[in-house]
Order: structure tokens, then C-alpha cells, then sequence
């Protein structure tokens, strides 16, 4: 026991009194007053006159308290509160300690903004009583109401809130919504704290032109797998007179000790889910929805082998149809690894066989199906230096193939199974000069890495082959310095080439950061190549010239270019220029344009940034200041200029009061040439206790480039429950 005052007057064993400015400590607790009595025997403190209390970063204030410590038994007469965590306090009649984990207060109110004159807080919830069980982390408050500007906008007889960052069982905020196809949306959310290693979230939705519908989600996580289970239903769509519903499962786990297995899956009701309810689509291809399951297992070193089963579903639309979809694979099963020889040689393989079945859905159902086992094997020498490497590399592609329709054109016509083996040769140098420079009088260090790669494949006739999971590369940085302009097994190019390129990188020499970056690249053909992803021989001596550049060289800007040019028709084929501002904390600007000549060019402008007021990085909540206000306007717009007409775009509106934000977010997303799908989301979020609405932040970051939230993470989380 500590006691600091301007006297002090004790009797060993008995009491002591304090007076004047005392400061009282006793462990975790320390208590403030201007007088203040302890009696050791009863284990009592009285305190009077401008009394503080503060345990575990809590703090209580008032006239009087009356408090036996050890215990953590008593009462505060007229307290007024805070809590560290929340950021957030209030005043109560009385605050009776029945317990170090219960406590009872009487006509208490709990806000998180500041008093400002007679005038009530922007907003205040109050309650006749409340109930505090930190042992049990439950708040049960009788009478509550939420008042916003002093207009209630939430009542219940009894409403339960936990205590600390600890989960518990409970009715969520209800969420609205607002969309052109379903009209307005509000939903109920349950959350059910089964156990420590498994919850479950239940949504009962009302969708005011369609009906009635739930939404789960199960958690769970042991010591050997964990997973999420999300499945939505809407038994009788009124707009289509049938049931509709989507299922997503993400599960993973180890194997066989250090195996590892993951079961990806999503599916939903009918063709036209995504259009519908596009926040529900667990995919990031709304209309190629898979069923994945692999598992993998190591060998020895570097080996491992591996098994996959992948089923597609195809959402088909009569306007805008999926011509080629990918293939089922049932199964597809495998081993691959690298091995150190002698002398430096390096040993890589792959071999695999794969079932390859047409998804349900496919357009082309008589379209080729089959077995294939393949082989991708190398042979390299490496031989690498601080400042260059060269490394030679003899590699082979050998399929063989099992198909279930009888070729119907080339050499192997009529048959249903047959083979082929392909070797290539390729040479690939690569050196990095540094030099030591200064700009603007910093020190700064550049690179210059010049590269080439010289590729030998013979050519070797495809004709009538199936095409199982091949595809064109894009022709970009990375594909350009390949030996195959081809993705997959299938197709394998013919090449006599050497790729030739050079980057200069400018990095600051103390900290390594990147301001600048420039390179160029271009292949060179020393005969023509005639197995091509667009199936017309390429016959030019040079290809297309890539370039690319980006800079960091302020903080505040940063620039991204890369430009494809033809030497043939002496004109740019595809560009990408891109530029973000960044001037500060919640001011973002970005504007990019792509173009792709005789597709696309498109225009997109996203930004984050204040309209008016006080930017809230220089506010304080919870502390009996003043709050500042300021509006922020953030969106993203994409316009196709080849069509003349927004594509997609998200426009939202903040409004950061200090201790409540308010957001309006509306979201268009094209589904086709002719039809788009427009969501209004709106939210007020009260910092300290929850937020009511759509919850449109997850809109806003996966769409926004930069955006920034105006609040930490680390205040009360948006899935609190709050149980009436």
C-alpha cells in the first residue's frame, strides 16, 4: 500500500487518513481524492471530494466511494466512467461493486462523444440499469435505448453486449440494404459462440420482392483442420417462382503428418445467381464456380506427390455465353520434384494423369474428351556469380494420350490413342551492374541488368491433337522470357529465338526502396514460328517491344507505365499508364487508362479524399474534448471509351462526426452489354459500440485502390454482438 497526500496521519495496524491531493495505490488500483480513509482491520477505503478509481486502464470519477479492496466490494455515488478499450464512458446514479467481476450500475448512459453545453452527446445510450459480468463478459442492460440526436432509434427491454474483445452469443445489429432487382434487403444476424474453436453466424433475411431468406456460416478450427461453411437459401423467389440458394465450403487440414489437403467449394441454384445476388457468389469468377479438392504429400527433399479432383459449374447466359469452358479433371494425379546431381546438374520432373471430362453446362458436348499422362522433365547446369549467371537447360514435354472420340483430322486420324515427345533447348544469361550515384543530394544506388535467353524447340505437327489445358501466354515481361508461348501441356511452340532485354533499377542506398524502374525487351526469331496462339504463323523477324516503367520518386507520387508496340504496323498494341497521389492520410487519387487495340480502352479514376471539415487524424474521442467533423467523398468509376458507357463503379460518401461515422455507398456492376446491377449501402457506425446498416466498408476496400479506413481496427469490431 503506497499513499501520497499533503497529510498524512496513521495508526500502525489500524487506519490511515489522508488529506489533500491523496493518492492511494494498492496494486492494480489506484484511487485519487482529496480525503480519503482506510481501515486496515475492515479492509475499507472511504474517499470524498473529487474521487478517480482506476483499475485494468478503467476509470471511474465522482463525490464518493466507498470500497473494500480486497474484495472489490462497494459503491460510487454519482460516477462518471471510461473504458480504455472502447473509448467510451458515461454517468450513473450509482455504481454498486459487488465483486472484482460484478458490478451494477443504476441510471447509466454509455457514449463515445464529448458533452458540448447543455446539450445531450450526438449519441448516448441509456438504461435504467446495467449489469456488468466481466468474468462471464456479459452486459445486460434493462430499459436501453439508443438515442441519435436525441431521436431513439433503438429499444429494447433487455439488451445484452460483451465486455471485452472475447466472443459471445448474441443478436448482431440488424443490416439494410437496397438494390434495383431486389428492392430493399434487411437482415437479422444471429451469432452463436458454440465454442472456443467453433461459431456459427444465422441470418434470417427479409428481401422485399422476393420473400424470405437464411444465411448461415459455420466456423471451426482444430488442431488438424479448420474451415468456413457458408450456405444461403430463399425457399420461393417471388420474382422467379422457384427456390435459390448457394453453398461455399473452404476447408483445410494436414495430412498423413506433414501432408496437407484443402477442399475448395462453391455452387449455386440457377444461371442467373450471380446476377442477382452478387455478394453471395463465393467465387472470384462469378460464373465459373469450382469444386476443388487436392492433397499433396512430401516424399523425401524436394519430391512430393499429389492428387486433385476439380468439378466447374458453368452459369451460362443466353446473350453473353461461356463458348469454351475449362474441363473437369476426375482425377488428377501426380508427382514432381528437383534433384542435385553430381557436378552441379540440376534434375527437374513432373509426371501427372489427368481424366478429362466436359462440365455440365459446356456448349460443345461432343467436344473431345480423354486421359493424358505427361512428362515435363530438364536437365540444367546453373552456373551462378554475385554479378551474372548462365545457365544452360535440355528440357522435354512428352503426353501420351487415351481419348474417348477417334481423331477426326492429321496423321493419327481415326485413332484413339497415341503420343508425342518434344525436347527443347535453352540458354539463359543474366548479369546485374550496380554503381553508386546521388540525386537531389541523396545517395542513391543503380542497377543496370541486361538479359538474354536463347530457346531451340523443333517443330512438331499439333494438328487434330486435343487441346486439354493449353492456352496462349499474355505477352508480357514474364511470358516473353519463356520457352513456350503456350500455358499447359497440350500445345508446345516451335522456337528459334533469343529474347534480349535490359532493366535499370535506382534504389536508395540506405534502405534499398525502389524510386525508379525502366526496362525494355524484345524477341528475335531466327525462323519462323508456326505453332502459334492464334493459330497463324508468325513470321516476323521481331516482335512486339515491351516496355515498362514505374516511379516512387516523391512519396506523395507514384507512376506505372507499360506499352506493347508493333514494329510491323509501327503503332502501340496495348498500353497501361497508371498514376496515384497520395499527399496524406485518407487522400488517395488514382487514374489509370488500358488500351488493347480492337478490344478494349478504358478509363478508371478512383480516389479517397475530404470535402470538408477537419481530417481525423487530428481528433480525439473519449477524452471530454471537442470532436471535429469532416465529409470525405471516395469512389472508383471505370468507362469503356470503345463503348461509350460506365462499366462498373462504386460512389460513396463519410462522414466522420469523431465518436460516429456515417457512410452512403451505392455500387453498379454490369452483368452484360444491356443489364447492371446497382446496390445502395448505408451505415452508422457508433465508435465504441457498433455499427448499424449494410456495413459497406468491404465494398470500398476491394474496390478503392488506397482506401484508407477512418478508424483503427483495434475499436470495437464490426461482428460485436449485441443480443436483445
Amino acid at each position: 500500500m503506497i499513499v501520497d497526500a499533503a497529510e498524512i496521519r496513521a495508526r500502525p495496524d489500524l487506519d490511515v487518513v489522508a488529506e489533500g491531493d491523496v493518492v492511494f495505490r494498492q496494486g492494480q488500483i489506484e484511487i485519487r481524492a482529496q480525503r480519503l480513509s482506510y481501515d486496515q482491520l475492515g479492509d475499507l477505503a472511504r474517499a470524498q471530494g473529487k474521487v478517480s478509481i482506476t483499475r485494468d486502464g478503467n476509470r471511474y470519477s465522482g463525490p464518493e466511494l466507498q470500497l473494500q479492496l480486497q474484495r472489490f466490494e462497494g459503491f460510487f455515488s454519482n460516477p462518471s466512467y471510461f473504458f480504455s478499450r472502447t473509448q467510451a464512458g458515461g454517468d450513473a446514479q450509482r455504481i454498486d461493486f459487488l465483486n472484482e467481476d460484478v458490478a451494477i450500475a443504476s441510471g447509466a448512459t454509455y457514449t463515445s462523444c464529448p458533452r458540448e453545453g447543455p446539450d445531450d452527446p450526438a449519441w448516448l445510450l441509456s438504461s435504467r440499469r446495467v449489469k456488468m459480468d466481466f468474468a462471464n463478459n456479459e452486459g445486460i442492460a434493462e430499459g436501453a435505448v439508443l438515442r441519435f440526436y436525441g431521436v431513439p432509434i433503438l429499444a429494447a427491454p433487455v439488451l445484452s453486449f460483451p465486455l471485452t474483445d472475447a466472443r459471445k452469443s448474441g443478436w448482431l445489429p440488424p443490416t439494410m440494404g437496397l438494390d434495383n432487382k431486389s428492392g430493399l434487403l434487411l437482415s437479422v444476424p444471429y451469432y452463436w459462440n458454440i465454442a472456443p474453436n467453433r461459431d456459427a453466424t444465422i441470418t434470417p433475411t427479409v428481401i422485399a420482392k422476393r420473400g424470405v431468406g437464411l444465411g448461415t456460416e459455420f466456423r471451426y478450427l482444430e488442431p488438424g483442420y479448420e474451415g468456413t461453411l457458408n450456405l444461403n437459401m430463399l425457399s420461393n423467389d417471388r420474382l422467379t417462382g422457384r427456390s435459390r440458394g448457394s453453398l461455399g465450403l473452404v476447408h483445410e487440414g494436414s495430412l498423413l503428418g506433414d501432408g496437407f489437403y484443402r477442399a475448395h467449394v462453391a455452387r449455386v441454384s440457377d444461371d442467373d445467381y450471380w446476377k442477382d445476388f452478387p455478394s453471395e457468389t463465393p467465387s472470384l469468377t462469378p460464373r465459373l464456380l469450382a469444386a476443388d479438392l487436392r492433397a499433396n504429400k512430401p516424399v523425401f527433399g524436394d519430391w512430393r506427390t499429389y492428387a486433385r479432383v476439380l468439378r466447374w459449374q458453368l452459369l451460362q447466359d443466353t446473350s453473353n455465353p461461356i463458348d469454351v469452358a475449362p474441363y473437369d479433371r476426375l482425377p488428377q494425379i501426380g508427382v514432381r520434384g528437383s534433384q542435385r546431381l553430381f557436378g552441379g546438374l540440376e534434375f527437374a520432373l513432373e509426371g501427372e494423369f489427368n481424366r478429362f471430362t466436359n462440365p455440365d453446362g459446356n456448349l460443345q458436348p461432343t467436344r473431345m474428351t480423354g486421359s493424358r499422362v505427361h512428362a515435363l522433365g530438364s536437365l540444367s547446369w546453373p552456373y551462378v556469380t554475385p554479378g551474372w549467371s548462365l545457365t544452360p537447360k535440355l528440357s522435354v514435354n512428352a503426353a501420351a494420350y487415351s481419348v474417348d472420340q477417334p481423331l477426326t483430322s492429321g496423321d493419327r486420324a481415326g485413332r484413339t490413342q497415341f503420343g508425342r515427345s518434344i525436347p527443347s533447348f535453352s540458354l539463359d544469361s543474366a548479369w546485374v551492374l550496380e554503381r553508386d550515384t546521388q540525386w537531389s543530394g541523396r545517395a542513391m544506388r543503380q542497377t543496370l541488368e541486361p538479359r538474354l535467353l536463347y530457346v531451340k524447340t523443333p517443330y512438331s505437327d499439333q494438328g487434330g491433337l486435343p487441346n486439354f489445358d493449353s492456352a496462349g501466354k499474355d505477352f508480357n515481361f514474364d511470358s516473353i522470357y519463356t520457352d513456350n508461348a503456350f500455358s499447359g501441356i497440350d500445345q508446345v511452340s516451335d522456337a528459334h529465338q533469343v529474347t534480349a532485354g535490359v532493366t535499370t533499377r535506382v534504389l536508395d542506398a540506405d534502405t534499398g526502396a525502389e524510386a525508379l524502374r525502366l526496362g525494355l525487351a524484345q524477341r528475335f526469331l531466327f525462323a519462323d514460328q508456326r505453332i502459334t496462339p492464334d493459330g497463324a504463323p508468325f513470321t516476323q523477324r521481331v516482335s512486339d517491344l515491351l516496355l515498362l516503367g514505374s516511379s516512387t520518386l516523391s512519396s506523395k507520387w507514384k507512376l506505372d507505365a507499360g506499352l506493347q508496340y508493333s514494329p510491323e504496323i509501327q503503332r502501340t498494341v496495348r498500353s497501361i499508364l497508371g498514376a496515384r497521389y497520395s499527399p496524406g492520410p485518407y487522400r488517395t487519387l488514382n487514374v489509370a487508362y488500358r488500351f488493347k487495340r480492337e478490344e478494349s480502352e478504358q478509363v478508371e479514376l478512383g480516389w479517397q479524399w475530404p470535402l470538408y471539415g477537419r481530417p481525423r487524424e487530428g481528433m480525439n474521442r473519449g477524452n471530454g474534448t471537442t470532436c471535429s467533423s469532416a465529409w470525405y467523398t471516395v469512389g472508383r468509376v471505370s468507362y469503356s471509351l470503345r463503348d461509350s458507357r460506365i462499366t462498373d463503379s462504386v460512389l460513396g460518401f463519410e462522414y466522420d462526426g469523431g465518436c460516429w461515422i456515417g457512410r452512403l455507398v451505392a455500387k453498379r456492376l454490369s452483368t452484360s452489354q444491356v443489364e447492371a446491377t446497382t446496390q445502395l449501402g448505408f451505415e452508422i457506425e457508433f465508435v465504441g459500440l457498433s455499427r448499424l446498416g449494410t456495413n459497406p466498408l468491404r465494398v470500398l476496400k476491394d474496390n478503392v485502390p488506397g482506401y484508407r479506413m477512418l478508424r483503427d481496427n483495434n475499436s470495437l469490431d464490426a461482428n460485436r454482438p449485441t443480443a436483445p
